[in-house]
C-alpha cells in the first residue's frame, strides 16, 4: 500500500488513468466511428438498389430520373430531356430519399 502511494506521488502508473482513457476510446467509437460506418453502409445499399426510373438527386444538386444503369455509372435524364452520366458515388442518399418520400396530405 505504501509502495502504491509512493508510486502515485512520484508520478507513477495510476490504473484510473487507464480506465478514463479506455472510456474516452469507447465514447469516441460510439459517437464518431460507428455512425459513419453505418452511413457508408446505408449509402452503398441505397446505390445498389437503384434501378431504371428511380428519381434521384446528385451531390451536385441535379435532379433527374435514372435512364440507364451501368457497372459504375448511371445515366440521368434531367427535366429538360438532357442526359448526363454520373458515377454511382455522386448520388445523394438523403436528398433522393426525400424526393421519393410519399406526400402526406391532411
Amino acid at each position: 500500500m505504501i509502495a502504491t502511494i509512493l508510486l502515485q506521488a512520484a508520478g507513477g502508473f495510476d490504473p484510473r488513468q487507464l480506465i478514463v482513457f479506455g472510456l474516452i476510446i469507447v465514447v469516441f467509437y460510439f459517437f464518431m466511428i460507428r455512425p459513419q460506418v453505418k452511413k457508408q453502409k446505408d449509402q452503398k445499399n441505397f446505390v445498389g438498389d437503384l434501378k431504371k426510373g428511380d428519381k434521384v438527386v446528385t451531390t451536385a444538386g441535379i435532379h433527374g430520373k435514372i435512364a440507364e444503369v451501368a457497372d459504375a455509372t448511371f445515366l440521368i435524364e434531367t427535366e429538360g430531356g438532357g442526359k448526363i452520366r454520373f458515377n454511382k458515388s455522386a448520388i445523394s442518399l438523403e436528398e433522393s430519399k426525400a424526393l421519393n418520400a410519399p406526400v402526406v396530405t391532411k
